[in-house]
């Protein structure tokens, strides 16, 4: 039975990290429907607090902070700041708050080759062996999952001297997890037991997701962002030490001028450097801080037209679309961060 907790308790979790299942079972449920969802929204509002990332799009094993709601609304800006949030693409340089699902890895969603309970043990593992699988669902029907087949588990079956029957070589409880789990929360249970079966919502099992889809992916999707996170790195270091803080004021928004480099949104490095951007007042700095770096042997035209690529490539990685960058639009990255390399 659902129930409010006191606007006292609630006080007590701000600025706190706090799983989803607790938070839920704070107001007496364990379920997010419209009606529990409305009424923890609601309440958390009325004492001023919210939650980052917003609890009812997360994972139930999902941690959230609870934050002031100010916090998480959107603040308004002048136009100049608004285009150029835009143009970065993450307001004031952070990231969105979107989790990524493992339904997102195309490996939930290829299919699954199968056997029935009625099946032999040698149809299964021949089945493993064509197919070069470690595992192999036992299936009956659309999605009725009784078990899974491994080589561990024939493996134990074999030196318990054991009947030679399906229902003995295989795990009966196996990893398993919807395609909207929270791609990060299943990263132990993948880890433990190397697979995990994902169902869509009608219980139907729809792909295996193993460790190894799960090194591909992370090479494809999350090497950018150390990539870029690196290159970011780069150019506050040498940015930093060639140029004034007056010069570097020039392009911070004006309640974040502080001179410092580690102010600076990624759209403003190109404002920095840029000779043939429209202000004319940012122009002639930026003719200035191009002669401090004193890089006598590097092209300023094409390292500006590289860095403001960067940025652009920079905005498309910062949501973590489940589609990984292109190998040409990697191997740009790859290619400025060498250049870097080379100055710092």
């Amino acid at each position: 039975m659902s129930h409010t907790p006191s606007e006292d308790r609630l006080r007590e979790l701000r600025g706190k990290l706090i799983p989803v299942s607790e938070l839920l079972a704070l107001f007496g449920t364990r379920v997010r429907n419209d009606q529990s969802v409305l009424l923890i929204t609601q309440t958390l509002k009325d004492v001023g607090l919210s939650t980052i990332p917003y609890f009812a799009h997360c994972s139930l094993r999902a941690d959230v902070q609870v934050v002031p709601e100010e916090s998480v609304t959107s603040p308004e800006h002048n136009g100049e700041e608004d285009e150029e949030a835009e143009q970065d693409g993450l307001s004031q340089g952070t990231l969105p708050q979107h989790s990524f699902r493992i339904g997102d890895l195309p490996a939930a969603h290829n299919g699954v080759d199968s056997v029935p309970s009625t099946a032999q043990v040698k149809t299964a593992t021949h089945l493993m062996l064509v197919k070069n699988y470690s595992q192999v669902p036992v299936i009956d029907g659309v999605s009725t999952l009784r078990g899974v087949v491994t080589w561990s588990s024939v493996a134990r079956m074999y030196e318990k001297n054991e009947d030679i029957a399906l229902a003995n070589a295989m795990v009966e409880d196996p990893p398993t997890a919807d395609v909207h789990g929270d791609f990060f929360s299943l990263l132990p249970m993948i880890s433990e037991y190397g697979y995990l079966l994902v169902r869509d919502m009608s219980g139907r099992i729809t792909g295996i997701v193993t460790a190894a889809d799960v090194t591909e992916r992370f090479e494809a999707t999350a090497w950018p962002f150390f990539v870029v996170g690196e290159i970011e790195f780069r150019l506050r270091k040498c940015l930093g030490a060639a140029l004034e803080p007056d010069a570097i004021r020039a392009v911070q928004r004006r309640n974040k001028q502080t001179g410092l480099i580690t102010d600076v949104e990624f759209n403003g490095y190109v404002k920095l450097l840029d000779g043939h951007q429209e202000n004319p007042a940012l122009r002639q700095k930026a003719d200035q801080n191009w002669q401090a770096l004193s890089w006598t042997l590097a092209d300023r035209v094409q390292f500006v037209y590289q860095l403001d690529r960067v940025r652009k490539i920079r905005n498309m990685i910062a949501h973590f679309d489940p589609d990984p960058l292109s190998k040409k639009l990697c191997e740009e990255l790859r290619q400025f961060l060498g250049l870097l390399r080379l100055y710092t």
